[in-house]
């Protein structure tokens, strides 16, 4: 079947950070066993993520507007006709993306979301449905959409391709903080309230770091930062300070990265970056887990867990699954070689 599909191929993956950025890892495997290369139709604000990789040629990044209603039945036909012959690898399984696939003149391939064993796994904590989710993580869904068996894992590792000038101003942004000693990347925000480790378990693991000789910067973006006033000492907050690219480059020159399950939890591991990630409402069995070699997931076992797909739900426990991260147990992580 491999020698009947074309060489050629148009991705698509809309959202959100870290899912675009899983689909990297895949893509080179794809480039280097296949010698396919890429056309990645995805959001604009996604695509700094997804700039260099060897195997895209291009980013589609259409207008928001396109993307919906009736402007999206026109879009897609537009697709459709430009793409002709070409290869459709749909990476999202939506609703939206399978009406660009009815159309498509070429081939079809979509990745195995599982729906089922999910919401089973969801409703009744079906040991069948946890062993068959867990058995794979995301990367390796991406890939079932061309492979007849899943790559391994440490095969797919998302990676994102930094430019020498890129990595350079990296370094000089932490050489900016004046710090002698290791640096330590604290990413305390995510899109869902569940999802965040409390800012108090924070500010007792930034106290530890610098007890310890590292320095902290805290990356990201938030309406809500970590530190309103004034950041104390040991600390660089650059909330809200730096773009996808000069993230992923501060991040190459860090120590360790801790971080809530988040898109940048994901860059950390694409930049080879140690990362500890705390984790609450969402577990492996949905497949997000970081799977860099010296990577370190740390959570609490509960019996509620997982409460959703994305910790989006409210708690009616307090989220003990986040509160109960002890902060002495993320400093040990950190420390670990």
């Amino acid at each position: 079947m491999a020698d009947k599909l074309p060489r050629n191929w148009l991705v698509m993956r809309l959202s959100a950070l870290g899912d675009v950025t899983l689909t990297t890892g895949v893509l080179d495997h794809l480039h280097r066993t296949r010698g396919w290369k890429f056309h990645f139709l995805t959001k604009r604000s996604f695509a700094p993520a997804l700039a260099g990789h060897p195997a895209i040629d291009k980013l589609v990044l259409p207008e928001a507007k396109s993307l919906n209603g009736t402007a999206w039945l026109s879009a897609r036909k537009e697709l459709a006709r430009t793409y002709k012959g070409w290869g459709l690898l749909d990476l999202h399984g939506t609703l939206r993306s399978r009406l660009l696939g009815v159309v498509w003149d070429g081939p079809v391939r979509r990745y195995p979301k599982f729906s089922f064993s999910r919401r089973l796994y969801g409703l009744t904590g079906s040991a069948w449905a946890r062993e068959r989710l867990e058995a794979l993580n995301v990367p390796q869904r991406y890939a079932l959409a061309v492979e007849t068996e899943p790559p391994a894992r440490e095969l797919l590792r998302p990676r994102i391709w930094l430019s020498d000038e890129e990595l350079e101003g990296g370094l000089r942004i932490l050489e900016g903080m004046g710090s002698s000693g290791p640096v330590c990347a604290l990413h305390p925000y995510a899109t869902h309230a569940g999802k965040r480790w409390p800012a108090g378990h924070w500010k007792e693991l930034i106290s530890l770091l610098n007890g310890q000789g590292w320095q902290c910067v805290i990356i990201g973006s938030s309406q809500e930062p970590l530190f309103t006033d004034d950041t104390p000492r040991g600390v660089s907050d650059l909330t809200n300070s730096t773009d996808i690219r000069q993230t992923c480059a501060l991040l190459s020159h860090c120590g360790a990265l801790v971080s809530n399950d988040s898109g940048p939890m994901h860059l950390g591991t694409a930049v080879g970056t140690r990362v500890v990630a705390l984790f609450g409402p969402t577990t492996k069995t949905w497949g997000f887990f970081p799977f860099g070699e010296r990577d370190t997931v740390l959570e609490v076992d509960l019996p509620c867990r997982p409460c959703s797909l994305h910790g989006g739900r409210g708690c009616r426990r307090g989220e003990r699954c986040m509160r109960e991260i002890n902060p002495q147990d993320v400093l040990r992580a950190v420390q670990k070689n």
